[in-house]
């Protein structure tokens, strides 16, 4: 079982999408996200399967939550640096996002 220590040791920002596009490589299909967290963690790049519920188009400008702390992960000739948050929804995965429009690089806790 997990503990709240545990849960402290994720960095968990908030950041806005800046740039999306269709991940052809991805072995599921997908999306390259690079993502603006503010001036402390500056522009990251994510790749998320969220081609369910969100069309590529439609992406830049949403604000999303993200882990930060996670080491990068190669995904085909992509380098995912964040996590992006989201639920396994019916209709697929949903991102989470602030209720209301906070600043880039705010911590959830």
């Amino acid at each position: 079982m997990a503990t709240f220590d545990d849960f402290m040791k994720l960095d968990i920002r908030v950041g806005t999408i800046i740039d999306s596009k269709v991940f052809e490589k991805a072995k599921k299909p997908a999306y390259q996200l690079t993502i603006d967290f503010g001036e402390e963690i500056g522009v990251k790049r994510s790749s998320a399967q969220i081609t369910e519920v969100y069309k590529v188009e439609d992406l830049v400008g949403r604000q999303v939550l993200g882990v930060v702390n996670f080491p990068p992960r190669q995904i085909a000739d992509f380098m995912s640096e964040v996590l992006v948050l989201g639920t396994y929804s019916k209709q697929g995965v949903v991102l989470i996002k602030p209720d209301e429009e906070v600043q880039n690089g705010d911590k959830l806790g």
